[in-house]
């Protein structure tokens, strides 16, 4: 069987979003990650255990080829994980990460922006102590990784052996520590990092990779070539050259576009269990917990809006402690630098848009709130200043134009027109689509194909479609 092209496998793929879409009758967004096991320790603290496992596997693109990797995994049962799962805990719980190994080399994890991290076990390596490489006679001995989550905010990890090579093949992930008095069901307590301004209504996590699949090919070479000789572990994989490092795969949380869209843990994607298709209502606040996990910087480009940074690194952009975001600038473009992470608020409305985004001549009403948007359930995010206008421009003849796979038919929200014989009608509910994607224009390439690569959408439902936290 020959493989699908790159255009009928992306129709396919997000075809198939529309169709679990409309079988749930709901829009899927939020962060999956683990909470780990809760315990309680001697001194009364809340300890959070993870047990990770270090594995290879193969990733898909959406090019149709696979890309042997490496990648944490959800204990030892679980799937190889890339990127490696999220770990969701609360400031001051005692973190436990207990690292087991699979690979045929030692391998570790390091937690940036966590302090006096304890660890026990394995044996010394150049940043921390590493798990010993695995044998068929003898499991590798866990390592321990112990601390305790005392800031709030988005984090990351990797391993701290080899980096150039272990972070390139996907011994990487995400830390999220939610802070003192952190309340999902609150909106007063939802925030990301308890002071006013951090607020948000939904989240959504968007790490960025990149990827040389020429080092990963000589990888997968290597190792099986070294298998199959039965040579001693641990192998020795110092002639890979990760100094040529050319990038020619750029992927958000572990996909390449249009597989960005497919729904979480879906089962034709078993490695790669993370959606990078953010949703949302008008009027609401969404965080985005942005981490570059890659070797380049990526300019990553958010359209239809500013995002406004409220925290770096962790730490929120205060002028003094407490007082909470305000020393922050919107902007349309964010300049995402390798092994740095970026909380960002992006919020979209009908303001100033000049049409009413919900129709005319329907019946609905828009009662402004102080600020001048709806406070009508059913019309949530319409600038009422605009109710009623119609879209100012007419539109073309059919035949005079492009039609794009999602677009409704309607230039109004949770609207639906006429579309021509032939096209695909992925926009299921009426929502606005926005595209989301690296700026760097290659980076938008998979294998220098078009389109694949870092992109994605956001997808602006109207308040009537059900959003699964």
């Amino acid at each position: 069987m020959k493989p699908l092209s790159s255009a009928l496998r992306g129709l396919i793929t997000t075809a198939l979003i529309v169709v679990l879409a409309t079988t749930t009758g709901q829009a899927l967004a939020k962060i999956d990650g683990i909470p780990g096991a809760s315990s309680t320790g001697s001194g009364g603290e809340t300890i959070k255990t993870f047990n990770l496992v270090a594995k290879d596997a193969s990733i898909s693109t959406n090019d149709g080829n696979t890309i042997y990797s490496w990648g944490y995994a959800d204990g030892a049962a679980g799937p190889m994980q890339y990127p490696g799962p999220v770990l969701i805990v609360n400031q001051g719980d005692t973190v436990r990460v207990n690292l087991g190994n699979t690979l045929p080399i030692p391998v570790s994890i390091v937690f940036p922006g966590q302090q006096n991290v304890q660890v026990s076990g394995g044996t010394a390596g150049l940043l921390t102590q590493e798990v010993s490489a695995a044998t068929v006679a003898v499991p590798a001995t866990p390592v321990t990784y112990t601390f305790v989550a005392t800031q709030p905010g988005t984090y990351l990890y990797h391993s701290g052996t080899q980096m150039s090579l272990q972070k390139e093949m996907g011994l990487v992930g995400a830390l999220v520590v939610r802070p003192t008095g952190f309340n999902a069901a609150s909106a007063d307590s939802r925030k990301a990092y308890g002071q006013t301004g951090t607020q948000f209504d939904r989240e959504f996590l968007i790490l960025l990779t990149d990827m040389d699949s020429a080092i990963h090919d000589a990888v997968y070479t290597q190792v099986r070539t070294q298998r199959l000789a039965n040579h001693a572990l641990p192998y020795d994989l110092s002639a890979i050259d990760t100094s040529a490092f050319y990038a020619t795969l750029w992927l958000i949380n572990g996909r390449t576009s249009p597989d960005t869209l497919v729904e979480a843990n879906a089962w034709w994607l078993p490695n790669q269990p993370y959606s990078a298709a953010p949703i949302m209502h008008p009027g609401e606040r969404m965080l985005i917990r942005e981490i570059n996990l890659g070797r380049d910087a990526h300019p990553f480009h958010h359209h239809g809006a500013h995002m406004l940074p409220i925290a770096r690194d962790g730490r929120v952009l205060e002028s003094a402690p407490g007082v909470g975001p305000d020393l922050t600038s919107p902007d349309f473009t964010i300049r995402s630098i390798p092994g740095q992470t970026a909380d960002l608020v992006f919020e979209w409305t009908g303001k100033n848009l000049g049409w009413d985004i919900y129709g005319t001549s329907n019946g609905h009403t828009c009662t402004p709130d102080a600020n001048g948007y709806s406070i009508e359930t059913d019309t949530r995010g319409e600038w009422c200043a605009d109710h009623d206008k119609p879209f100012p421009v007419v539109l073309p003849n059919q035949q005079d134009v492009q039609i794009g796979e999602y677009y409704s038919g309607s230039p109004y929200l949770g609207k639906f027109g006429v579309l021509p014989q032939g096209h695909p009608g992925l926009n299921e509910n009426g929502g606005y689509f926005h595209i989301w994607h690296s700026h760097n224009e290659k980076e938008i390439t998979t294998n220098n194909v078009f389109p694949g690569g870092m992109k994605t959408f956001l997808i602006i439902e109207a308040p009537n479609v059900p959003i699964v936290e």
